[in-house]
């Protein structure tokens, strides 16, 4: 069977930088963090009192009064960064087929916000017996950001949900990326979204010790690679691609951002929370994405690393890199996205192959920020270029972007400049 090629036509984005994909996309250039204060809830007793929110969202852009009480924030963000895409890839909603567009979006969580709220009125009104919200489940269940992207639009091809924790959404885009040059369907709006800055998000992941708890310094908390790294800031948001088989692309004239070329995907087999210490699941996943795309290690650019703070993932990571691309990973970029978005859980991977193929299309290779002279782990080897603090000038022709979830799932997905 003949493989088609698929390209990227439509981005679409809501973080804690920005509304769209260009305004996220000039703060990641210029190093900006997103974390500040919580503002979601008051976490004045939390051991974390900060996150990276999205910030001036306005949810009746996107539905109107009735509607908007029936959708958690997460599909919210969803439908919101879809809708940027969509408009972003230019397709003739009246004349396209239907039929062959689908929808794969991930959550890591889903409804968080409406879980809490209706099993927390629950408990305080226990003696009021069993009162929900009709729409309890259909909120909150980590699927439905699919389903409402599909009802909103008519889209009636493939049409399903992925969670694997914080791997969630570059799985999404790898399964939209094989339906299509299986022939499966012409267009797949993929991506994922979250919202899990809730006192359960914050206070579960306090309890596993997985936070940054810098409180007097939010916007230097998360500082991957670098020594006094003490856990991951948490993010929210959205983000959105189009796929779109080459030919059907072309024939509507579509501007092609540029082109995916293979994923793949591994597991640590090891801990559920904590990386493999070697990299053994990042070594496989990565070197499976280059041959999955047919590319030796030397045609890789730049690396968006998962790079979450962690004082073990980091660590574990960058061993991984150095063992899979040999000399090559000296000579090119790696960088960490969520030193300035946070962590955004089931909408990292996404969000990170946006990174990704905005590196490509523009030859910018965004920073990793905090780091301070002095502060080097002996763990890490410094030879390697984290593109520290400033972003760097250079041709990408292919980027690879890796997350790693909680479970031990590891996917890693490739792009490239589109030549035809």
């Amino acid at each position: 069977m003949e493989l088609k090629r698929v390209v990227v036509t439509g981005l679409g984005a809501i973080t804690p930088l920005g509304n769209t994909v260009a305004e996220t996309w000039e703060n990641i250039q210029n190093g900006v963090s997103g974390a500040a204060p919580i503002t979601h809830f008051d976490a004045s007793k939390f051991k974390t009192q900060f996150a990276c929110e999205v910030k001036g969202f306005d949810a009746s852009k996107y539905f109107d009064r009735k509607e908007v009480r029936k959708v958690d924030v997460f599909s919210q963000y969803a439908v919101a960064a879809a809708k940027e895409a969509i408009e972003n890839c230019g397709i003739d909603l009246e004349t396209v087929d239907k039929d062959e567009v689908g929808v794969i979006f991930a959550a890591g969580i889903g409804g968080m916000k409406t879980f809490e709220e209706e099993v927390g009125y629950y408990y305080q009104n226990k003696e009021l017996g069993p009162k929900f919200n009709p729409f309890f489940i259909p909120k909150m269940i980590s699927d439905i950001a699919s389903g409402q992207i599909s009802i909103m639009y008519g889209f009636r091809g493939p049409n399903y949900s992925t969670s694997s924790a914080c791997a969630s959404s570059t799985n999404a885009i790898i399964d939209a990326f094989t339906h299509i040059r299986m022939g499966k369907a012409n267009i797949i709006v993929t991506g994922g979204s979250e919202a899990a800055i809730t006192e359960a998000g914050v206070g579960g992941f306090n309890a596993l010790t997985a936070l940054s708890t810098r409180n007097d310094d939010p916007a230097g908390a998360s500082r991957p690679f670098s020594k006094s790294r003490d856990g991951f800031v948490m993010g929210e948001g959205a983000a959105c691609l189009v796929l779109e088989e080459l030919e059907h692309a072309l024939a509507r004239g579509a501007n092609i951002l540029c082109e995916v070329v293979g994923g793949g995907m591994s597991a640590d087999a090891y801990h559920l929370t904590a990386t493999h210490p070697d990299g053994l699941g990042a070594k496989l996943v990565m070197a499976r994405a280059l041959k999955d795309a047919g590319l030796n290690p030397e045609d890789i650019d730049y690396i968006n690393v998962h790079g979450t703070s962690t004082p073990v993932g980091d660590i574990s990571e960058s061993k991984a890199i150095k063992a899979v691309f040999g000399d090559h990973a000296f000579k090119l970029n790696i960088s960490s996205s969520k030193s300035m978005t946070g962590h955004l859980l089931g909408a990292a991977g996404a969000m990170e192959a946006i990174v990704a193929i905005l590196s490509v299309v523009n030859d910018i290779v965004p920073p990793t920020i905090n780091f301070t002279p002095g502060d080097e782990d002996p763990e890490i080897d410094y030879n390697l270029n984290f593109t520290f603090n400033k972003a760097q000038k250079r041709t990408v022709n292919a980027a690879l972007s890796n997350t790693f979830g909680f479970g031990g799932h590891n996917a890693s997905v490739i792009v490239k400049k589109f030549i035809k």
